[in-house]
């Protein structure tokens, strides 16, 4: 058995919009033997808009997380791409740059808490493809997705500027997940390129105009669906489909799959446990394909 201090993030966290990929990926914890052992107390890890607010307050925000998790000793693991990266900052602006690092003890010590900076953290994906592995995966397969062709998307923050486990231009972890379950990964050119991410709130057209590119490119290279491994990236290409066929008046159908999802379901797992009806853009009839 493996165990990890687990931080959700607001997006994945019982109340968030992603809730489905914290349902989907407790399922398939238990079904390859690992186990996630949620953060006490957890907060927002500062999140990119609140950065741009005030800066200093979101390092102080993902470094009480940190401290938080530092007591536990355990390799800290996020599904949330965006907290990935603003964790993995925190940890290499609180090294690099002392004067931030004395005012973020200073905010720590307010709370009785200190931050030595050993805490490692990871993607969801990380530890899934290289702790537990694409053969032991495999072994677990019990409805491999067979004739389901699935658009890999990274989205351009879980691999950017880039914390060791896959490439930040051509990464092939989801590549390789799909086929341990029996998938087939499509084409997919724009599999690292951005979504829109918050844009899709101040900035509407130019998001729009970034998921059409993305939906047009799976959809041209025959992919019945989109995985992904981002529940910001989720939102926008799922929640946000339909008024991408208004504006470009296009017909795209593709359910968006959280990839802790379809590995359910190459497990065998319930779709009601897996979230899978938590989808804006009905996944029935591509999951009939291989049913």
């Amino acid at each position: 058995m493996k165990y990890y201090t687990y931080f959700p993030g607001c997006s994945c966290s019982s109340e968030g919009g992603a809730r489905a990929y914290d349902w989907s990926t407790r399922a398939i914890s238990k079904v390859l033997d690992f186990e996630l052992k949620e953060l006490h107390d957890w907060n927002c890890c500062g999140s990119t808009p609140s950065g741009s607010v005030d800066e200093l307050g979101a390092f102080c925000l993902a470094a009480r997380d940190l401290a938080l998790a530092e007591k536990a000793g355990l390799d800290m693991v996020t599904p949330c791409s965006a907290c990935y990266v603003i964790f993995n900052r925190t940890n290499a602006y609180l090294k690099q740059y002392p004067k931030l690092k004395e005012k973020v003890d200073e905010s720590l010590a307010a709370g009785d808490l200190k931050y030595n900076g050993t805490v490692r953290v990871r993607h969801t994906l990380d530890i899934i493809v290289n702790d537990i592995g694409y053969e032991t995966i495999k072994e677990k397969v019990t409805k491999p997705l067979e004739g389901l062709k699935i658009a890999p998307y990274y989205g351009c923050q879980m691999v950017r500027p880039g914390f060791g486990f896959d490439h930040p231009e051509t990464p092939q972890s989801l590549e390789k997940l799909i086929a341990s379950i029996g998938g087939e990964a499509t084409r997919f050119p724009l599999k690292t390129h951005c979504c829109g991410g918050s844009l899709i709130i101040s900035e509407e057209d130019i998001a729009l105009d970034l998921t059409h590119k993305l939906l047009e490119s799976a959809a041209s290279n025959g992919a019945d669906c989109i995985v992904t491994v981002c529940p910001l990236c989720q939102t926008n290409l799922d929640a946000y489909q339909s008024r991408v066929n208004r504006k470009f008046k296009t017909d795209y159908r593709l359910p968006v799959f959280f990839f802790t999802q379809l590995m359910g379901l190459a497990f065998g797992l319930p779709e009601k446990e897996l979230g899978i009806k938590k989808g804006i853009v009905s996944a029935k009839k591509v999951l009939a394909k291989y049913a």
